[in-house]
This record gives structure tokens, C-alpha cells and sequence, in this order.
């Protein structure tokens, strides 16, 4: 399992937890003042995750503000770029050089060194807000000073695009991280600062700038999206990915050279997982597994047999059967 901080106001006494969630805000990652209309009644649930020397943040909360003024940025500076999600709720950011709104599905970057407040949720409606907040030292990006200070305070677009695999990203870190050790938490946290930086060069048309291996990085997991979004296209070929993403297929091998299995293995190994999901799943204990071969790109079956025999040691039958057995 992940490193991981969580705090949750159902567990302090009711008058306390407005007082008790300031004091974590402050003591988490920097000074800030926190206010809220519904102090009195406060509801919030945070978990942080540790990434090595990134930091991942998921927060649900009641409607509240948070200001970090001139005099706590000279207080204390954690020297942070923070890079948040908005999952749930519209967030509206102040700043000198001008207000943002963000909405479900925006990402936008905020400057621990730079005043500012957030006013999240609010207004109508007491709808708990969800986000998620990826905090990166900012001497780790790979990108000059002066063009990410660009991007401060500008909404970016977390559904498509890089924007949208970052996001994707993060949810399954989070969803996940049980399902982790460790020593996984600085790997995943350079994944997360690759994305990052390639977001952020894309944003300012500025991908040159980056490392190779950071580009190559990103591409593969560009591709792996790809992949696992067309994984029940029967056509999906390795030449197919390859015009996708407007590369040559001798560079899409290069680019997997490094990973455990090619691309046509890696195709093969998630087609492969998900009918064995399917076979498991009780609610698709009436469809045949024919049909769920074909859902997942295998169109003839005994290819299908095969190659999951091969993979688990017995028929696909079988395995349906042995994991309905095991349930009962």
C-alpha cells in the first residue's frame, strides 16, 4: 500500500471539526486561511498519497474558501506548483492577474509562491465538492520558469487530449492504491510528472524542450490509453496505433522496447484480462463466452480458448465455472 495521510471530520466531535480541518489545511502543505459558510455544520474527508517527491491530494468537502495572502506566501513557501482537478463542483480561482472559473473536468495550475484565493462550491447549493490536487516541486519540471508561469491561473481541459490521460491517470492512483506497494509510489510519481510536463509543453507548444525519455514515456502511455479505449476494435493492429498517433511503426516497437512485452502482446494481455473480468462478473454469468470473446476483440473462439488457456492455465469454461464454485 501507498504512503497515505487521511482525515476524515466524522471522526472529531461536531463543534471541533471546522477548527480541526484548518489546523490540517495548514499543517498538510502551507499556511492558509480557510472560511466557510457552513462552519458549523463542516463535513470533509481528505487522503494524501505519496508519490516520492510528488504529492497527490483527493478532497471532499463542503462549500469553502481558501486565501493565501502575501503575508503567509513570506510565512512559508513549500516552493510547489499545484495542479488541481476539479471532479465535482465549480471552483473559481481570484488572482491579481485576473479571475478563473473552472468546471467538472477542468485542470488548473496554481503557484504556492503567489497570493491567491479559491472560492470552491457555494452560492445555491451545499453540494459536497470533490478534487484533486497533484502538488510538484517546481525546480522538477522540466520547463523554464517564465513559460509555466504562463499557465498559472489558466484552465486546461482534463477530458481529452494529455489533460484527459493525466486525469485518468490520478482517479486509478487514487482508486487503486491499496493495490500498490511502496516502492511504487516514487515510479508512479514520475509517470504523474511526465504527464504533467507534457501537458504543460503541449500548452505552451513547447514539447521540444522536454527530455526524450520523458517524451518517450508519455507517448507510451498516450498509446496505452489508446489501446485500452479500442481494445473491443478487432482491427486494432499495431500499424493502426501507429497511424493514430502519426509515427512510423518501427518507432512504435522502439518506443516499447523497454516494457515487458510488445505491442501486440500488450493488445493481447489486456483483451485477454478484461473477458476474464467479464467471465467473473456474475451479472454475465448468461452470456455466452463467445460473446464475450468477441466483445474484447477475439472474433473466432477457439483463438479465444487458446490464447486464455495459455494465459491462465484452463479454458475460459472452466474458469467461469471454478469462479462460480468459489462464490457459492
Amino acid at each position: 500500500m501507498l504512503g497515505e495521510m487521511e482525515f476524515r471530520s466524522d471522526e472529531v466531535a461536531p463543534a471541533d471539526r471546522f477548527d480541526h480541518w484548518r489546523e490540517q489545511v495548514a499543517g498538510s502543505f502551507m499556511p492558509m486561511e480557510v472560511r466557510s459558510e457552513y462552519a458549523g455544520d463542516f463535513a470533509v474527508s481528505q487522503r494524501i498519497l505519496d508519490l516520492g517527491a510528488v504529492r497527490l491530494r483527493t478532497t471532499e468537502h463542503s462549500p469553502m474558501t481558501v486565501r493565501r495572502t502575501d503575508r503567509l506566501v513570506r510565512r512559508s513557501d513549500p516552493g510547489y506548483y499545484h495542479l488541481s482537478l476539479a471532479a465535482r463542483g465549480s471552483t473559481k480561482v481570484v488572482h491579481p492577474d485576473g479571475d478563473a472559473r473552472y468546471d467538472e473536468g477542468d485542470l488548473i495550475l496554481m503557484d504556492t509562491s503567489l497570493p491567491h484565493h479559491v472560492e470552491m462550491g457555494g452560492g445555491a447549493s451545499r453540494e459536497q465538492v470533490l478534487g484533486m490536487g497533484l502538488f510538484v516541486p517546481r525546480e522538477l519540471l522540466p520547463l523554464p520558469a517564465n513559460g509555466v508561469g504562463k499557465l498559472v491561473n489558466r484552465p486546461m481541459s482534463g477530458r481529452e487530449g494529455v489533460g484527459a490521460l493525466l486525469a485518468q491517470f490520478l482517479t486509478q492512483v487514487c482508486r487503486d492504491s491499496v493495490s500498490y506497494q511502496p516502492a511504487d509510489g516514487p515510479r508512479l510519481g514520475t509517470v504523474a510528472l511526465d504527464l504533467v510536463s507534457t501537458l504543460l509543453a503541449h500548452t505552451l507548444d513547447a514539447e521540444g524542450t522536454l527530455a526524450p525519455e520523458t517524451r518517450r514515456r508519455a507517448l507510451l502511455l498516450r498509446i496505452q490509453g489508446f489501446i485500452q479505449h479500442h481494445l473491443a476494435d478487432p482491427d486494432l493492429t499495431p500499424a493502426m496505433i501507429a497511424a493514430a498517433h502519426h509515427i512510423s511503426l518501427s518507432y512504435l516497437y522502439r518506443v516499447f522496447e523497454d516494457e515487458e512485452a510488445t505491442v501486440a502482446a500488450w493488445i493481447r494481455r489486456q483483451r485477454l484480462e478484461r473477458a476474464r473480468r467479464d467471465l467473473a462478473d456474475t451479472a454475465l454469468r448468461t452470456t455466452p463466452v463467445h460473446t464475450i470473446a468477441a466483445r474484447w476483440g477475439f472474433p473466432r473462439a477457439a483463438d479465444f480458448t487458446r490464447a486464455f488457456r495459455g494465459a491462465y492455465g484452463v479454458p475460459p469454461a472452466t474458469y467461469r465455472n471454478e469462479i462460480r464454485g468459489a462464490t457459492r
